[in-house]
């Protein structure tokens, strides 16, 4: 037999289609990405900019340097080496020239060289390539590495003595100049990009909370309050949001109404004819024995489908004062493990084992009785329609809440039924293969709108012992004792 398909089946089946398109980061988290992104691409930008425009001025303002004293320093040697006759006074007129910055000079005069640091800069520092250019009569200059560190190397040729002229000037400063200059720009776009990313957060949090007013007004609307409603003129762009989605809920809240409405008629217009022939089928039984035994036995169909009816129309005028919000609770702060035996007990279901600790017997729960009472009312009747009956009631403390668990023997829920069971007139694979089921499929929703009611949540699961069967989870908050006397605490 094929199954109805509900709405919380087709619920899933969207979610399952839309699932494998969603992206892997939320919308804030995605803007925040964003910005960090963009200010960190921006950064790096401005940083390689500065730092190469930076490098770019310094080198050419040393080359600049070191080419004019290079000159002026050729010009000078041109002046007072015709004057020195010795290599000794060759060597003190180019000792005597301007070195700032740890500037070195190498002369090659006569077939012979002279130098003012013969270990750090000497004719073998020179590439052959600048010597041959400066031996040719052009000036030129050269970055190239001596004895391991980059050196700016300048040639001047020197025509009235047919000499040439190197002056070598370290970069090492200037290098190192760079690195802290290039470490300071790094540390920058590190923090720009923070503070990119923090903005984003900020940002996303302004943006985004009108989404996040739609998402928490959408829940309150799953949650029975229709009417929730999103408030209008205070933004035009967000009322493109807004006023679409008030319309919506409006449009839900009066459908609802209306078929609220239309069951609650439905089932009070069927109360008065059922009454009568509820009476009339009393009638019929204080005659039975009267009766042909092709009677008794349509008396028997007809009196059994009278108490199924009778229970669906008052399930339905149940079902029907959930959806107008017309149900007042009567709450009562309780003993939580008195009342599920008080419960027990009176259903009928003595022969059930409640099983709790020690520590749970001062637990409060603040409830509506009679309907908490109906909720275990329809969980030992479901256990027994379709599980035999129930073999144990547990209470038990987690945290700050309390389950109250149900469990059987049964054949328990296919984990894809364990939704759809709570569902109106979904009765599972168990029920509808009864053929003696006389449910309508409302108990379990019942106990749904009941706990909901109550703050609380119900799930159905499979038993912890590893027995088939079914566990049915009542979750609900625990009120905080009252705190001890002092006078109790004195020994008073």
């Amino acid at each position: 037999m094929t199954k109805p398909i509900t709405t919380r089946t087709r619920r899933r089946r969207r979610a399952r289609i839309i699932a494998p398109v969603r992206r892997r980061f939320g919308l804030r988290t995605r803007l925040t990405l964003t910005f960090a992104l963009g200010a960190a691409v921006l950064s790096a930008s401005l940083a390689f900019i500065t730092f190469g425009l930076t490098r770019q001025n310094l080198i050419d303002q040393r080359q600049d340097s070191a080419v004019t004293r290079a000159f002026a320093n050729a010009d000078r040697l041109s002046i007072e080496l015709p004057s020195a006759t010795t290599p000794i006074a060759v060597t003190r007129s180019l000792n005597a020239l301007s070195h700032p910055n740890a500037a070195n000079a190498v002369l090659a005069s006569g077939g012979r060289w002279y130098a003012t640091n013969g270990s750090a800069f000497d004719q073998q520092s020179i590439p052959e390539s600048l010597t041959v250019m400066v031996a040719g009569g052009q000036a030129a200059r050269m970055r190239t590495p001596v004895n391991g560190s980059t050196q700016l190397i300048v040639g001047v040729p020197v025509p009235d003595l047919s000499a040439q002229y190197f002056e070598s000037v370290p970069l090492a400063d200037l290098q190192h100049t760079l690195n802290g200059l290039a470490t300071t720009l790094l540390i920058a776009s590190v923090l720009t990009t923070i503070a990119g990313a923090l903005i984003g957060y900020w940002a996303s949090r302004r943006v985004f909370a009108p989404l996040l007013d739609v998402g928490k007004a959408a829940g309150a609307i799953a949650g029975g309050r229709l009417d929730t409603r999103l408030p209008e003129g205070v933004d035009p762009d967000l009322d493109l949001i807004s006023r679409p989605f008030n319309e919506m809920a409006q449009a839900l809240e009066d459908r609802i109404e209306r078929d609220a409405r239309f069951a609650s008629e439905v089932s009070h217009e069927l109360r008065s004819p059922l009454m009568t022939l509820a009476a009339s089928i009393e009638v019929l039984e204080n005659t039975r024995d009267d009766l042909p035994e092709r009677a008794r036995t349509a008396l028997e169909l007809l009196s059994a489908d009278i108490d199924r009816l009778q229970q669906l129309v008052e399930d339905l005028l149940e079902i029907s004062r959930f959806d107008v919000g017309a149900i007042t609770l009567h709450l009562e702060e309780v003993l939580v493990v008195e009342l599920v035996y008080q419960s027990v007990s009176i259903l009928g279901g003595g022969g059930v084992p409640v099983i709790h600790d020690v520590d749970t017997e001062d637990l409060i729960v603040r409830v509506d009785k009679r309907r908490f009472g109906r909720v275990i009312a329809n969980l030992l009747d479901n256990a027994n329609r379709y599980a035999g009956g129930a073999t144990s009631v547990t209470v038990e403390r987690t945290g700050d809440l309390i389950h109250i668990s149900v469990e059987d023997n049964g054949n328990g829920v296919p984990e894809d039924e364990r939704d759809i069971v709570f569902d109106r007139f979904s009765r599972g694979s168990e029920g509808g293969n009864r053929s003696n089921d006389t449910g309508v499929g409302l108990g379990l929703a019942l106990i749904d709108e009941h706990v909901r009611l109550h703050g609380g949540r119900v799930w159905v699961e499979d038993r912890r012992d590893g027995d088939h069967g079914a566990r049915f989870v009542v979750e609900l908050q625990l009120v905080d004792p009252p705190p001890p006397d002092a006078n109790e605490d004195d020994g008073l």
